[in-house]
């Protein structure tokens, strides 16, 4: 009997001096009360995580080996491994300037200028962990800020891999590469910070709901002073509304322009007019369209940053818009010029794949076959017809392609969204805060604000491009000499073969 007393005391000190080391575990409060007293952070979907990873992954597809088999099945066979090495060394450099400070520049707050730029606190990923999140499109919802890191870099390397295509075979290695990190560091960036940046959902909704909750005139005053900075911390063109849901301007003009600044500049290829210029494997260009097609699924889809419908509407566009498009410009160019390419066709499904990038998220399907079937012709017609009247020699059509069908698909995107046709709507935060819901739409001030984005990238990309390729020019130089161009840039600038037979 004393044994048990003793065993029974000596358990109930044991009990209570648990409690006094650890007080939680005297009392489990409500879950009412304890979502009350410490609201709980977004934790992160394995779900949206696993295929934002896998999104990332796709888009690089897009650049190495895509994009690289694309450009180089183009040129002839004694350029093609000048622009395989082109493409990769260009992804390798973009990937680390993006985690030096180009993440920064594009995503954080400028200060003062952050209507344009970012700013320098998360320069080398500083104060980012594991634990780090970012928002997506949905309140309440969050993915890992270094997934977030990673898919926004993968379009950091692939947008100025596309401008060499414009002036291939004669640029000199060196060149690109400095023109290259001024490039992204100066022009990039900037863009991505106009088009992409703004403090998400749930910022939004949080001083909406102040706004909301506010009784007395100068409650609503401040809170009305809070939501209009939380709504001015955003990028210029994301301010005035611009809709560009997963590269239109940001990647496509921006890169389209480039190239056809710099084509201009570097001038006209030895020969072109005169000698025949043909791609020299087609195979491989074919091979590299259809990375780039699966890739791109990624590219648009993944944009929504999380595995919902949404998604599953840039996906369903992407397939219909590029068929459209692949399909009008095989059949133009059969009407036209008597027979149906495969060079034509691939290159129909590359620029319906452009045209609906921006409006991917935003339009139906319907609306996006139109769009396919319009960039289909649109391009074949800027490829060839207006091309060969100009006489600009853009290489590989970046220009015909990523410049024009970026800038259609911008403009269609301001009517695609409407509800009325198929489009799911301007998004809005604020009217029921913490839930998003379609906001008022007018198709002429839409498209109105598109044409203005579009003006913008074509300025400040093209303008600023030029300065660089100048810049360049007069410092190393931008053309490699007659002599390295007629012998092949694999020789004169790499000292190798893309062949060896």
């Amino acid at each position: 009997m004393k044994l048990r007393t003793a065993l029974s005391l000596g358990l109930g000190g044991a009990a209570l001096a648990l409690l006094l080391v650890e007080p939680s575990l005297a009392q489990t409060p409500a879950p009412e009360a304890a979502a009350a007293a410490t609201p709980a952070a977004p934790i992160p979907n394995k779900g949206d995580t696993a295929w934002m990873l896998i999104s990332s992954a796709l888009v690089l597809m897009m650049s190495v080996p895509g994009l690289a088999l694309f450009y180089g099945g183009l040129v002839r066979t004694k350029n093609m491994l000048s622009v395989l090495t082109q493409v990769f060394a260009i992804v390798a450099i973009a990937g680390l300037l993006w985690v030096f400070f180009g993440y920064s520049l594009a995503f954080t707050n400028g200060g003062g200028i952050n209507d344009f730029v970012g700013g320098f606190s998360k320069v080398f990923l500083k104060g980012v962990d594991p634990n780090s999140t970012v928002a997506t499109f949905s309140n309440g919802v969050v993915i890992p800020e270094y997934v977030y890191i990673c898919f926004q870099m993968t379009f950091a390397m692939i947008t100025p891999a596309l401008i060499v295509g414009s002036f291939a075979e004669r640029m000199k290695f060196s060149a690109l590469v400095v023109f290259v990190i001024l490039w992204v560091t100066l022009i990039y960036f900037p863009m991505a910070h106009m088009v992409w940046y703004w403090g998400g959902p749930d910022v939004v909704a949080g001083a909406a709901k102040a706004l909301a909750a506010a009784t007395d005139d100068a409650s609503k005053a401040s809170a009305q002073a809070a939501l209009d900075a939380v709504n001015k911390d955003a990028g210029f063109l994301f301010q005035k509304g611009a809709l560009d849901f997963a590269g239109g301007t940001v990647v496509h003009i921006n890169a389209g322009i480039a190239g056809f600044v710099g084509c201009l500049m570097l001038g006209k290829r030895i020969g072109y007019g005169r000698d025949l210029l043909a791609p020299h494997s087609l195979t491989m260009t074919m091979i590299g369209a259809s990375l780039l097609w699966v890739g791109w699924f990624g590219f648009n889809a993944g944009s929504n940053l999380e595995s919902n419908g949404t998604a599953a509407l840039a996906m369903l566009n992407t397939f219909v818009a590029t068929c459209g498009a692949a399909v009008a410009w095989l059949f133009a160019e059969w009407a036209l010029k008597g027979k149906p390419s495969l060079l034509g066709m691939v290159s129909g499904a590359i620029a319906g794949l452009v045209a609906v990038t921006p409006a991917s998220g935003f339009a139906g399907p319907m609306g996006s076959i139109v769009l396919g079937l319009v960039a289909g012709v649109v391009c074949f017609i800027m490829c060839s017809t207006v091309k060969n009247a100009l006489g600009y020699d853009d290489s590989l059509d970046v220009f015909g392609v990523h410049c024009v069908g970026g800038i259609l698909g911008a403009l269609a995107t301001g009517i695609l969204v409407d509800p009325k046709l198929g489009g799911v709507g301007i998004p809005d935060y604020t009217t029921k805060p913490g839930e998003l819901v379609v906001g008022a739409y007018d198709m002429m001030s839409q498209v109105i604000v598109q044409a203005e984005a579009v003006g913008l990238t074509l300025l400040w990309s093209g303008i600023g491009s030029a300065i660089l390729y100048k810049l360049v020019d007069l410092t190393i130089g931008l053309r490699v000499t007659q002599e390295e161009e007629r012998e092949g840039l694999d020789i004169a600038d790499h000292g190798e073969r893309a062949y060896n037979y």
